[in-house]
């Protein structure tokens, strides 16, 4: 595990270890959750850009046309069978 050290203004650094406490956790594993959460945002963010900027080809398209993965008979009266 590495360790970051960073500077914050002392209302916010005062709202960070308060939310820790309110939660029962270290003020570090506060900082180590609310980072991992923010870079998964900003990453899927950047995972959407890239979906928008380079769309699916036709051939990636063809299990869409799959309707369903279910069986082909209609099993729903089973739903009351003894056993």
């Amino acid at each position: 595990m590495s360790m970051l050290t960073c500077r914050m203004a002392d209302t916010e650094a005062a709202r960070v270890r308060e939310a820790a406490e309110r939660l029962g956790v270290s003020v570090s594993q506060m900082i180590r959750e609310a980072l991992r959460r923010h870079l998964n945002s900003v990453g899927a963010e950047h995972d959407a850009e890239i979906y928008d900027s380079s769309p699916l080809r036709p051939d990636e398209l063809a299990i869409m046309s799959v309707q369903s993965c279910l069986p082909a008979e209609d099993w729903s009266d089973w739903a009351d069978a003894p056993g």
